[in-house]
């Protein structure tokens, strides 16, 4: 897997992000938009958006709606309607602004297949011991995305970075 050490995914693209130094880097607490607040921005997107000089959205809740759906349930959601989301943001800003997920403890949940690139969400609870195909119902397994975020002098990727869905 590509790694990224720029920080265009704080203006561009879409990310998943665990680390609290890269989400201090692009949001203000009082800045983060729950996924609530996102799924209804999205029937009418605003003009300008909230964190880091109107270039950013951060969006917290993800990992807590993934938890509780059946991995199934979780799968068609994240296929169909967060999708969905996702490539309306991308339209509406002209790929000119950045769609952050905040994923705290993200980096004990994603999976990442060395061999195949592909990225797995670790489920919780019951279904403790099955995963969502992540990679493969948002991007599609794309070989050259998703792009390890490292921060400046990082050793541990501080979340995952694509620069735009298709």
């Amino acid at each position: 897997m590509k790694q990224l050490t720029d920080t265009v995914w704080q203006r561009r693209g879409v990310s998943w992000v665990w680390d609290d130094d890269a989400l201090n880097c692009v949001a203000k607490p009082s800045e983060v938009w729950s996924l609530r607040e996102l799924v209804r921005a999205s029937r009418s997107w605003p003009e300008t958006l909230p964190c880091n000089d109107d270039q950013t959205v951060v969006v917290a809740g993800l990992d807590a709606c993934l938890d509780l759906m059946s991995p199934q349930d979780g799968d068609a959601w994240l296929g169909t309607d967060l999708k969905s989301i996702i490539l309306s943001f991308q339209d509406a800003y002209s790929g000119e602004a950045a769609l952050v997920f905040w994923l705290p403890g993200g980096e004990r949940r994603f999976h990442a297949d060395m061999a195949s690139d592909a990225i797995r969400w670790k489920c919780q609870a019951s279904y403790r011991d099955q995963n969502i195909e992540f990679g493969r119902l948002l991007w599609g397994e794309a070989r050259e995305y998703p792009q390890e975020i490292l921060m400046e002098g990082g050793a541990k990727p501080a979340g995952y970075f694509h620069l735009r869905i298709t």
